[in-house]
């Protein structure tokens, strides 16, 4: 029995990245096992890991009709079925080895055989552990690395689940040592298992450590993307020797940038419908709590549903404003009704004309139609929950005075006024603007003026700490070195404008201005245009690394990196509905998604710290824009309320989650 490493398409695989890790699990584990096992039912056994890869990817009907019958945690007390073949997916860790061990060995194992499929490289001394049991050893039917250790949280988006990286990287205390490098090791780790699963071999590029002086903590701090680079690239020289028909050489770009590259995107405001749901409604994740009339005809009762890719209308809307989604969602409505006879002699009776609630309740009276209906109505109510709350926290005039100061139109005197007139803006809000304005002028808090804005706004000692912490993380190293935190965020701090307008990219659509930094940079890394002396590559491009495929792919492939669609001349939210706009469903996923052949070499970026929905939305916009599929990969996905929480949480000594105020 040897160990295998796993085996599958090769690189420039033209199938999604999401299709790929379905594919992966299902197939190259799940239906593997088949081959030589008469068990027609096996049991999954796995740890809490593994369980999470397996339910962002695969649902359990999935793995049913890939001939499993139970699932099973390997902590807990299970019951035995010797009759009945295992999989096991599990972490390569001693104690789960151990674990696994004591299920198969000695003279009633637990299972008749057993097929173990790790979810990263084992160590050779747990091999040889395995080994040693020769009770264990002819029951074992496979021992294969499958090198997967990352959850896609979208057809173009993965996170490594380091929720708490801010604080391991990036905290002030010394004492967080091994925690830092236990995180930057296994993030690493879990990044690489995204290229071998893709048989993509990258180019890697990193932000630079910006100074290195005589302050170990800001060396550790600054060299952050640098040593995941470096962790990232060994990984990757030993998957070309030790994974089948692993690319030897570049076939796509890596980017590696921590928070520091832009941070307000984590703070700002979001106008999509995506990015207002998960701000505003407090979702559980993607899931969505509302009510809906029973069946009986009793009170109401709750029900969960998932926003998500099989959703049609969330897929159309999520990338678009939260006032075209209404437009939209108006439009959906009324073509509806004016499609159905029933709603028609109903309006004629009442003769006014309907608001999007009125048609709403008209569809949902009409029985046949119910399936139809059901997700239309739902965005109908979330869109209208998401409008009144925008009203009743008058978040027009923050988004406003976000926007304004991001791009140089306000300062310091409109946010006095505006704390000062501004009467029923909800501490949050205020929180959020001026953590922005400490970002962009972060001089304005060495004195007195910042403590003076924070009593004017009514700020909680916590939420002092979050703002003095966004101050820190835009300080110059050198002025801070002496002892304060020391992880310079964005030193070129304009004068005027902390973002300049972008050409070309004006919209219809109100508090639209506002882009996430990833997207200029994605844009130059496509180019070739990455500023030097803010970013190295690990690897010096291989002669036939140009950017784009060899001369073998199609023309589309080997076409300048301009945009799929004929360049715009608005912004994308403010194109007219049904237009083909780069974000909706239509375009997405019928031009990108269906056909990967098209696209250039992929383009992956790495954010340590957090990424955005507004960066994962510029993921989407850029692959339509650059013919190239865009992925975008960070340790977590924050929305603004997770991001406050875990800025407090990087100078918390004695706080727990629970003395957060949000």
């Amino acid at each position: 029995m040897s160990l295998d490493s796993d085996s599958s398409s090769q690189g420039g695989d033209h199938r999604s990245f999401r299709q790929i890790t379905r594919d992966r699990l299902l197939f190259e584990m799940l239906r593997s096992t088949r081959k030589d096992s008469k068990s027609a039912w096996k049991v999954l056994i796995m740890d809490k890991f593994t369980v999470k890869i397996m339910s962002y990817s695969c649902k359990m009907a999935d793995i049913t009709e890939e001939g499993v019958s139970l699932v099973e945690d390997l902590y807990k007390r299970r019951q035995p079925l010797p009759s009945m073949d295992a999989i096991y997916f599990i972490q390569p860790t001693k104690e789960n080895i151990v674990m696994f061990l004591s299920d198969m060995s000695g003279r009633s194992p637990l299972y008749k055989k057993a097929y173990v499929f790790f979810s990263s490289p084992i160590q050779k001394d747990l091999v040889s552990q395995i080994k040693k049991d020769l009770s264990v050893l002819p029951r074992i039917g496979a021992l294969s690395e499958m090198n997967l250790e990352y959850f896609p949280i979208d057809s173009q988006g993965f996170i490594t689940d380091h929720e708490r990286a801010l604080e391991e990287l990036f905290c002030e205390s010394a004492e967080g040592f091994n925690k830092y490098n236990a995180c930057l090791n296994t993030m690493a780790t879990r990044i690489s298992t995204v290229f071998a699963s893709m048989r993509e071999f990258p180019r890697v590029h990193y932000r630079v450590a910006k100074t290195i002086d005589a302050s170990t903590m800001t060396t550790l701090r600054d060299m952050v993307p640098t040593k995941i680079a470096a962790g990232v690239w060994n990984n990757l020289s030993k998957y070309k020797t030790s994974i089948p028909e692993f690319p030897q050489t570049e076939t796509c770009e890596l980017l590696i940038v921590d928070r520091s590259v832009d941070q307000i995107a984590p703070i700002i405001h979001e106008w999509t419908y995506d990015a207002m749901c998960h701000d505003l409604l407090f979702m559980d994740g993607n899931k969505y709590v509302h009510e809906v009339p029973s069946k009986n005809g009793s009170a109401s009762e709750k029900r969960e549903v998932l926003l998500e890719d099989h959703d049609p209308v969330w897929l159309e809307l999520r990338h678009a404003h939260i006032a075209d989604a209404s437009e939209r969602l108006h439009d959906k409505m009324t073509h509806f009704v004016s499609k159905n006879k029933a709603a028609q002699l109903h309006q004629a009776r009442t003769g006014a004309e309907l608001s999007t609630r009125d048609l709403q309740k008209m569809v949902q009276a009409l029985p046949q139609y119910s399936d139809q209906i059901d997700k239309l109505s739902l965005h109908v109510e979330i869109a209208g929950k998401l409008n009144s709350i925008i009203r009743e926290q008058c978040l027009r005039d923050v988004g406003q005075l976000e926007q304004d100061l991001v791009f140089g139109d306000a300062g310091t005197k409109e946010l006095i006024n505006f704390f000062r007139t501004q009467l029923g803006v909800s501490r949050e809000n205020k929180l959020r603007l001026l953590m922005i304005y400490a970002a962009i002028n972060p001089e304005k808090f060495e004195s007195d003026k910042g403590t003076k804005l924070m009593q004017l706004a009514g700020l909680s000692a916590d939420d002092m700490i979050a703002v003095n912490n966004m101050r820190c993380l835009s300080a110059d190293t050198k002025k801070a070195s002496g002892g304060g935190f020391t992880l310079k965020f964005d030193v070129h701090k304009k004068k005027h404008g902390h973002r300049k307008e972008r050409t070309g990219e004006e919209s219809a659509w109100a508090l639209s201005r506002f882009y996430p930094v990833l997207e200029e940079l994605i844009e130059k890394l496509s180019k070739g245009e990455l500023p030097k002396d803010e970013y190295n590559c690990m690897n010096d491009p291989s002669p036939s690394f140009h950017g784009l495929p060899s001369t073998t792919s199609t023309s589309a492939r080997t076409s300048p990196a301009h945009s799929m669609r004929s360049r715009r001349t608005g912004g994308s939210w403010a194109r007219p509905r049904g237009s083909d706009d780069g974000y909706s469903s239509d375009s997405v996923l019928k031009h990108a998604s269906s056909d990967f052949k098209k696209l250039g070499q992929r383009i992956f970026v790495f954010v340590i710290g957090g990424a955005t929905r507004s960066e994962l939305r510029a993921a989407h916009k850029l692959t339509s824009k650059l013919k190239r599929e865009v992925i975008l990969g960070s340790s977590s996905l924050d929305d603004p309320p997770q991001f406050i929480t875990k800025l407090k949480m990087m100078s918390a000594e004695e706080l727990t989650l629970d003395d957060l105020q949000i």
